[in-house]
């Protein structure tokens, strides 16, 4: 049975997104395995300390937890989104990739911690770009805006971030989190994920 050792933040959903094509793994990155946890089950584990709702966005046929369909099929990482902000009954969401498997229920409580006066809570990583992918969103107007964007024929998550009121998180400030150095490795290529699975604290 999963425990909750800390208590959830309140008006907080947690999504995360299992639908893209994941053409360079060549597999669905979301059932791939790390530590005999499937992607998935690992940031869900993570997220229970957090909210007490998770969901998927794009389904997952080896996941128990609830889905969430595209609004915009095959609108990339930005109708992924959009339906992951459609969904959500809270006042703010969590929105999380699949192949981003070392997040920490640490990140995404320090990201809420700066929500005040905000629209969006997004980190930069140590590369100096943001990451939309580990974001918290407040529904309202981040739903309506990405909507005005799709159907204008927009596809990046930056251009919604934009054009609200985006919080941007220096790496500095989430430095000092366990395990900061490994939040924003991402998972794309059979090369990436060899690379993890050899490292320290593999069954590999």
């Amino acid at each position: 049975m999963l425990s909750r050792l800390q208590t959830p933040i309140e008006q907080l959903e947690a999504f995360i997104l299992v639908g893209g094509a994941s053409s360079r793994m060549g597999t669905d990155k979301s059932q791939l395995l790390l530590e005999n946890q499937t992607f998935v089950e690992r940031i869900a584990v993570t997220l229970l300390t957090v909210t007490d709702t998770i969901r998927l966005v794009g389904g997952s046929r080896n996941s128990t937890l609830p889905t969430v369909a595209d609004v915009y099929p095959q609108w990339g990482a930005l109708g992924g989104l959009h339906a992951a902000l459609s969904a959500c009954r809270s006042e703010w969401a969590i929105v999380v990739a699949c192949d981003l498997p070392f997040v920490t229920s640490e990140l995404f409580r320090s990201l809420a911690s700066l929500r005040s006066d905000h629209e969006a809570v997004v980190p930069i990583q140590p590369d100096g770009r943001p990451q939309p992918l580990a974001a918290l969103y407040r529904i309202h107007p981040c739903a309506q805006r990405a909507t005005e964007l799709i159907e204008a024929g927009r596809r990046r998550p930056l251009d919604l971030l934009q054009s609200v009121r985006t919080r941007w998180v220096n790496f500095t400030e989430i430095a000092n989190l366990a395990q900061a150095e490994r939040f924003f490795v991402n998972i794309n290529t059979p090369e990436d994920y060899y690379g993890i699975a050899r490292g320290p604290g593999s069954d590999e």
